[in-house]
């Protein structure tokens, strides 16, 4: 009992203890270009009907692949439950080995080149 309440004593007092620097630490006068919202490099109080990059859009959806990689590595030993560790690795090869020959196939393209 004693060892339960000194950890409940700890754990209140520590996030009181953050809540409090997070009132005092940042700047409470921000200045208006910081407080303006950002929308993808463009002037939010201007026109909407500017034209979009595509090569921002295809820079954008490969990182989205290839953050999702990460998504379906981490749980990949636990999903498969595999009695043979290899199969495991050479799932996780495979899927590795995809997503390179996807982003050399793209690098080849000039999908990666950011300027013409």
């Amino acid at each position: 009992m004693n060892l339960t309440m000194t950890i409940i004593s700890i754990s209140i007092l520590v996030s009181i203890l953050l809540i409090f620097v997070g009132f005092w630490l940042p700047n409470l006068n921000p200045d208006g270009e910081k407080a303006s919202p950002y929308e993808c490099g463009f002037d939010p109080l201007g026109s909407a009907r500017l034209p979009f990059s595509l090569r921002f859009f295809l820079v954008a959806i490969l990182f989205l692949l290839f953050d999702l990689e990460i998504a379906l590595l981490l749980p990949l030993p636990w999903a498969c439950q595999l009695m043979k560790p290899t199969i495991t690795l050479f799932l996780a090869s495979t899927l590795i080995g995809l997503l390179t020959i996807g982003l050399i196939y793209e690098w080849i393209q000039g999908g990666l080149e950011w300027a013409e």
